[in-house]
């Protein structure tokens, strides 16, 4: 008889607290484990992976002085001494460059490209590059140095001087 006394008292306190312990009642549960648990407005705020990094948007910008000439068809201003205008096709004209660079005192032609229209070269100890471009007018003619930009140094000012009175240049 005892058993069924016990039995009656304990049976529903412990039906009641399995039923409490198991319904989600917050004294038996953990705190959160991490921010994703958080409310939206209560995580902190993540920063876009591009939004913390320096920009590099202008760091491979091609000059506009030659590309300018080029796609306008116009000559370069006057002060550029780094080319000048040929009339004619734009492969003879690379062509008849290559025979007056060959005549060139001083001057190695390390490498031609008659596809890119330039010619690899090195004059009076500087290496640059001479280019040929089509444009409306007929072909210009450039000296490019190893950054990308008109050559105008001494060496190359003096070489395009005398390759413009070779090839008939204006």
């Amino acid at each position: 008889m005892r058993f069924s006394r016990v039995s009656r008292v304990v049976l529903p306190v412990v039906l009641a607290m399995s039923i409490v312990g198991l319904s989600g009642c917050k004294w038996f549960h953990k705190g959160p484990k991490g921010d994703y648990a958080l409310e939206a407005q209560a995580r902190p705020l993540e920063v876009p992976p591009d939004l913390n990094v320096p920009s590099t948007a202008g760091a491979m910008q091609v000059p506009t002085v030659a590309a300018g000439a080029a796609a306008s068809g116009a000559a370069p201003a006057a002060a550029n001494t780094s080319g000048f205008n040929v009339a004619g096709k734009r492969d003879d004209v690379f062509a008849k460059l290559g025979v007056a660079l060959g005549t060139v005192d001083g001057l190695t032609i390390a490498s031609s490209a008659q596809l890119l229209g330039s010619y690899d070269i090195s004059y009076q100890g500087v290496s640059f590059l001479v280019r040929v471009s089509e444009i409306a007018s007929g072909v210009y003619v450039s000296a490019v140095d190893p950054r990308g930009v008109p050559a105008n140094g001494p060496e190359s000012t003096r070489l395009m001087a005398e390759l413009k009175n070779k090839l008939g240049g204006t």
